[in-house]
């Protein structure tokens, strides 16, 4: 049988849909910049939530730390905003972290071109079509 879509996945879903629209018409904040809201991972209890992001231009921790920030500064605003709208109960206590995922896939990418590149000199070329017989 399979698994149910759990309320915790739902809360999930709906946070990272609302809050990238909150984010992008309410707040004004210029350390934010662009930024997308990549993942939210609730508790059991619904009572905390962690929200993933990426900015355009960072990186790494270090180049988010300002737009995480603004952001954590901004969560209480956040948060009383989507209680407006919400039809829960209560809603969880937000705390915004920078997703390095997408970098580490970035990184990836170019190791992953960069062997297909050496291996293009060294003569071994694309071998998918003789697998397929």
């Amino acid at each position: 049988m399979a698994k149910e879509y759990s309320r915790t996945q739902r809360v999930a879903d709906y946070l990272q849909r609302e809050l990238a629209a909150l984010i992008q018409h309410e707040l004004r904040d210029p350390r934010i910049g662009m930024v997308s809201i990549t993942g939210v991972d609730v508790s059991r209890d619904l009572a905390h939530a962690r929200v993933y992001f990426t900015a355009l231009g960072c990186d790494s921790d270090e180049d988010a730390s300002e737009p995480a920030a603004a952001l954590n500064k901004a969560a209480g605003f956040l948060r009383s905003q989507l209680s407006r709208d919400a039809t829960m109960r209560s809603v969880p206590q937000l705390r915004f972290y920078f997703d390095t995922s997408v970098g580490q896939g970035r990184h990836l990418e170019e190791l992953i071109r960069r062997a297909t590149d050496a291996d293009r000199q060294l003569g071994l070329g694309d071998t998918d079509s003789d697998e397929g017989n």
